[in-house]
């Protein structure tokens, strides 16, 4: 009969009662556990697999550069980072309430590291994410309107809750560039979708990156209409060898076992959608 029940299990792809199904049917032969209490536990199993394999595609899918957590950014050694502030973002209540998050500061101050950090919190919670640099993300959309997909782009863009954008700076960009990022903006803004930005101009300055002050007006306009701004300073973190926040391989395996027993968030999706 086990062997039935492992081929049925194969059959339905419920690869995480299968895992445990000859360990939990030999406890409950020697303990004598009631039939529904053994069921209970054969699908709990079923269901932390499910969870654990969806977090790791969810963690595939955000395209994170470094493995960088918040509990490894080096808070002591970058006064100008509010810690509090940085981790009450990390309870992710602005992203359900669709604001923006602006990470402003010079280069090396950190605001790659929350940035990611914040990523890597809305995966652990059950929500997709993607990291973009800014350059790479604006070349997509120039390249989507060569074979007329920036349409179909945007979309997809737009099906993420929340998008980073990392190192938006000074940039040579092209008009059609402009319009295509004020698009995307204008739609993740209807949407009520939160995006993070971080950048080594001030708001001011956009202007000279953009060169179009009207669309600029539109764009800080929508920006800045839900948006939590945070301004970091001080000494480059790159600046002492071995400063760059980190986390080992161990330490992240275990941080995504400890997330997959979790409750997740209404936006997961399962790594077969």
């Amino acid at each position: 009969m086990r062997e039935r029940l492992k081929a049925l299990l194969g059959q339905m792809r419920w690869s995480g009662m299968a895992a445990v199904l000859d360990a939990e049917l030999d406890l409950a032969e020697r303990q004598g556990t009631p039939v529904p209490e053994v069921l209970f536990r054969l699908l709990g199993a079923e269901d932390a697999a499910r969870r654990e394999k969806s977090l790791a595609y969810r963690l595939s899918q955000a395209h994170l550069p470094w493995p960088w957590t918040l509990q490894s950014f080096p808070f002591a050694r970058q006064p100008s980072v509010n810690k509090a502030q940085v981790m009450t973002l990390a309870g992710l209540e602005f992203l359900r309430r669709g604001e923006n998050v602006l990470l402003i500061g010079p280069p090396g101050t950190g605001k790659s590291g929350i940035a990611v950090g914040l990523l890597r919190e809305a995966c652990l919670n059950g929500y997709r994410a993607r990291f973009y640099n800014a350059q790479a993300l604006l070349d997509a959309l120039y390249a989507s309107l060569a074979d007329r997909s920036t349409v179909g782009l945007l979309n997809q863009l737009c099906r993420m809750p929340l998008i980073a954008i990392d190192e938006l700076g000074y940039l040579n960009l092209k008009p059609e560039q402009v319009n295509a990022f004020f698009r995307l903006m204008d739609q993740r803004y209807s949407l009520g979708l939160s995006t993070l930005i971080s950048t080594n101009l001030d708001l001011p300055d956009w202007y000279e990156l953009f060169q179009k002050k009207p669309l600029v007006d539109a764009l800080l306009d929508r920006l800045q209409h839900r948006c939590i701004i945070l301004r970091l300073s001080g000494p480059s973190l790159r600046s002492e060898p071995g400063s760059a926040p980190t986390i080992t391989a161990a330490a992240s395996v275990a941080a995504a076992k400890c997330s997959a027993s979790r409750n997740v968030a209404p936006t997961d999706e399962s790594a077969a959608s």
